[in-house]
């Protein structure tokens, strides 16, 4: 299948190929990110991934962010649209914060939204890029976060870790630059760039060494493993927390 823009997020894709969300999702719930690659369930957007879209957007291109305001009026407005929603007049802080900053805007220097696919421990993967840059060998994903020092619990690691670490940013990375690198024949060098969601916004570009992307490297294999085997027949473990496990559950005593 030859993936575009229109066609990355559909059902048929995500059958044909493995994505880093996916593997998240799997992470998180085996039973429920089974269900959403076939098409059998679907999350609904929360206002966070729609300010998190929005942001995205701002730095596509001004078309693509028109367009993206245009489709979600309702979201980004409040009735009879007085006024943006809190969640987006801290959207544009956000977006202010970092186009005023010039080595922010050179890290996103580059091709925007760019699709690659290939294939990780035997299961063809997909991945979007959010900006890369060729000529400087690198790419760089922008994220959003409460704020730069937060720490999250892990249940891989067992302990409280790096919010980059825990929400598997680093495994994205990972993973984008193997993918890149069969593509391209070169490994580029990983950058997050983070924002907060503080009054006012803070930012920072965060490099990623080679000991963090190896320590992240035998996550990113377990987990495709797992999928493998699910995959050719193996039982799903359920969470028994998330919406998708209450919906179907069924008693047995």
């Amino acid at each position: 299948m030859n993936l575009t823009a229109e066609n990355y997020h559909t059902t048929q894709a995500n059958e044909q190929y493995l994505s880093v969300s996916l593997l998240k999702e799997f992470e998180t719930c085996e039973h429920r990110a089974l269900a959403i690659q076939n098409g059998e369930y679907q999350k609904e957007p929360t206002t966070a991934m729609v300010v998190g879209s929005y942001l995205h957007a701002a730095f596509e291109s001004d078309d693509e962010f028109n367009l993206f305001k245009a489709q979600n009026e309702q979201k980004i407005w409040t009735k009879g649209k007085k006024k943006k929603r809190a969640e987006f007049e801290q959207a544009d802080r956000m977006i202010e914060t970092l186009k005023n900053d010039p080595f922010v805007m050179f890290t996103l220097e580059g091709e925007k939204e760019v699709i690659y696919t290939g294939e990780l421990y035997g299961e063809p993967f997909k991945i979007k890029v959010d900006n890369i840059n060729h000529q400087e060998q690198s790419f760089a994903d922008l994220k959003t976060t409460a704020e730069l020092r937060k720490r999250v619990y892990s249940d891989f690691y067992g302990t409280y870790v790096p919010w980059v670490f825990g929400y598997g940013y680093i495994l994205q990375m990972l993973a984008y630059r193997e993918i890149i690198a069969q593509n391209t024949d070169y490994f580029y060098d990983p950058y997050i760039v983070a924002v907060t969601k503080e009054n006012p916004p803070d930012k920072a570009v965060l490099t990623i060494n080679e000991n963090h992307l190896e320590n992240e490297r035998e996550r990113l294999k377990l987990l495709i493993e797992r999928y493998s085997r699910v995959k050719a027949g193996a039982e799903t473990k359920r969470c028994e927390k998330c919406d998708y496990c209450r919906q179907t559950k069924v008693l047995t005593d």
